[in-house]
């Protein structure tokens, strides 16, 4: 079992918190974690819906849903940015 700790930037913070932690199986990805939180229902299944476009970081460098997690991580959420 792992223990990460969560953080949702911009609109995700917004409807989510700030922060949190999830627990998960040893082994897990970013993509079982972002599962894991949707399974949680409202308002975790709308805002993190399979197919809506969302970057993650783990550890403050940005990754896919398929990097591994480890014990003590942090794993963050956010909408993608554009510019102008």
């Amino acid at each position: 079992m792992l223990t990460i700790r969560l953080r949702f930037f911009a609109s995700l913070r917004e409807a989510l918190g700030a922060e949190g932690q999830l627990q998960l199986p040893a082994g897990s990805r970013v993509a079982d974690a972002r599962a894991a939180l949707v399974a949680r229902g409202a308002p975790f299944d709308a805002a993190l819906a399979p197919g809506r476009a969302l970057r993650a970081a783990r550890n403050q460098v940005l990754c896919d849903e398929a990097t591994a997690l480890a014990d003590g991580d942090e794993l963050a959420f956010f909408p993608p940015v554009t510019g102008g």
